[in-house]
């Protein structure tokens, strides 16, 4: 590709293909062309999003941004190409299409067990019902990969973690998608990704802290760039946590204020 993602999906021109109809807010689905190059690409229009009750009105866009801006920051690049741009039916996010690997041969990240405990090389999540008063135990892998996003969860203050939103490729590389509801001010985290909560962090993720929290100062490129998509305050917020977790040491544990898993799950 002669041009990089993010030229492409900032510049390019948008084409509407389709509308994702299993999302809550407008979704739709898009090809991208500039300078010869073209990809697929996913839309939100801000005239499309539904009000909610604990998010400013015509927010979740610059949200979406402003979780790629921190994962870039980390250096792990969880989050696809994302940038707020003008389209079709006004501003709204625009993110570069990931084709997950839905292969028999792809890793699997989420399973429903009939084990009390989590196999090796699976943690936790908790036990849910799956019918005729049954229930089964939900894990996740043990995956450096979903530990990073873990991580990175806490310090967006994502409130919906859901399966669906995980994205592996084919080669290996796993994206995270919908972002729309991070960076409150209140402890809002709600996840899947619960199996290491109270452990220690990882040295990879403590070195990643250490450098975010520098990253994230005043004046920073990193600051200013937030400035444009969230509030002083919420900017404010994402420091405390940054620097709660380095003090910790610990991956965070449920709140207890909120539902701790996303509904529905997947």
């Amino acid at each position: 590709m002669s041009v990089t993602a993010l030229e492409l999906i900032t510049k390019g021109e948008l084409t509407v293909r389709g509308r994702i109809r299993e999302a809550s807010n407008a979704v739709l689905h898009c090809a991208v062309s500039y300078e010869g190059e073209e990809a697929l690409c996913v839309y939100k229009p801000v005239a499309g999003e539904q009000p909610l009750w604990d998010f400013p009105d015509g927010t979740l866009a610059q949200r979406e941004v402003a979780a790629y801006e921190i994962s870039e920051a980390t250096g792990w690049g969880l989050v696809p190409p994302t940038v707020l741009r003008d389209g079709p039916y006004g501003e709204g996010m625009c993110q570069l299409w990931i084709e997950a690997d839905d292969s028999d041969t792809a890793p699997q990240l989420l399973a429903l067990v009939e084990e009390e405990e989590p196999a090796d090389g699976w943690k936790a999540i908790g036990f849910a019902e799956v019918g005729e008063g049954r229930t089964a135990l939900l894990v996740h892998a043990d995956d450096p990969r979903l530990r990073r996003l873990a991580v990175l969860d806490a310090v967006i203050n994502n409130g919906d973690r859901k399966g669906g939103h995980l994205l592996p490729e084919a080669g290996g590389r796993l994206y995270a998608i919908d972002h729309g509801v991070t960076f409150n001010v209140d402890d809002k985290l709600r996840t899947l990704l619960w199996g290491w909560a109270g452990e220690p962090l990882s040295a990879e993720a403590v070195t990643v802290l250490d450098r975010l929290a520098g990253e994230l100062a005043e004046g920073s490129p990193l600051a200013t760039r937030l400035a444009e998509l969230i509030t002083p305050a919420e900017t404010d917020a994402v420091r405390t946590r940054v620097q709660e977790l380095r003090r910790t040491g610990l991956h965070p544990k449920p709140s207890g204020q909120w539902p701790a898993i996303p509904w529905p799950p997947v």
